[in-house]
């Protein structure tokens, strides 16, 4: 059985995108996808080589992002991955902007960004939830952490050096029952006055290139540790490039960045 496949990344984030409008993609039960396929295309030696698997199903009317992390688990929420999704829904698909798509973590709306060079798209990742102090540890290092939920959770750690986070090959440690199903951990530094860099451990992905989602909690930590008025956009370095993320007025959080796809085929992993 061969079924088609498209490969994108958000500042190299990257994804196997999976088109089934129907539902129907051979081996799906109940509409959910086998985690051993998902790990199978996103092996990086024998496979397509991905930090998640994004597959495109018609529902309500509308288009669903069906994501799961490369080791088959699902998430809730993927920054990046729903702006890949955008452009494939734009480029294959003729969705227009601005777009509304549905997710496990109620529906986003993505546009085109009014700054760049035609790829950064702009999606409205809904009110984050500040939800208390937490802590960190990488070896015998530990860090107070502020624990943000985009949909998704995530402990932000400022740290002196992006480099004080080890090889991150191994989840850091965290208080497991403030995380019972894991949490993505972002280690930050300050670059300049609302300018930051990161690097990530993903849940289920291991450290990666990117977080969108990840970039948004930064961004809303770093806001309450500067007292920054509401509306101030963050700059957030992530090791595949940059992304900007604004904490309105209205309690929203919108990421900014790129949505490039690199190639399509099939395949019968």
């Amino acid at each position: 059985m061969s079924y088609p496949f498209l490969k994108g990344h958000g500042t190299e984030n990257d994804f196997v995108v999976l088109p089934d409008p129907d539902g129907s993609l051979h081996g799906y039960v109940d509409g959910e996808m086998p985690a051993e396929r998902v790990r199978a295309l996103c092996d990086r030696r024998a496979g397509l080589g991905g930090d998640g698997v994004l597959r495109a199903v018609r529902r309500d009317g509308g288009w669903f992002m069906d994501y799961c992390n490369a080791d088959g688990s699902v998430s809730e929420m993927c920054g990046n991955g729903i702006r890949v999704f955008a452009r494939y829904l734009h480029d294959h698909q003729g969705e227009t902007f601005p777009m509304r798509i549905q997710t496990r973590d109620g529906v986003k709306v993505l546009d085109r960004s009014a700054h760049g060079d035609g790829r950064d798209l702009t999606a409205d990742m809904g009110a984050p939830e500040v939800l208390g102090d937490t802590k960190v540890s990488v070896g015998d290092r530990t860090w107070p952490a502020q624990h943000v939920s985009m949909g998704n959770p995530h402990a932000v750690a400022f740290v002196d050096d992006l480099a004080d986070a080890g090889h991150l090959l191994e989840p850091p440690g965290h208080d497991a029952s403030v995380y019972p199903d894991g949490v993505n951990v972002e280690f930050v530094v300050r670059r300049g006055e609302h300018h930051v860099a990161m690097r990530v451990h993903e849940r289920g992905s291991g450290e990666t290139r990117s977080c969108g989602t990840g970039a948004c909690a930064v961004a809303v930590a770093a806001s309450l540790a500067d007292g920054a008025p509401r509306g101030t956009s963050y700059r957030v370095d992530v090791p595949g490039g940059t992304l900007h993320a604004e904490w309105t007025e209205d309690d929203r959080v919108l990421l900014t960045g790129p949505a490039v796809l690199v190639a399509e085929g099939t395949t019968d992993l």
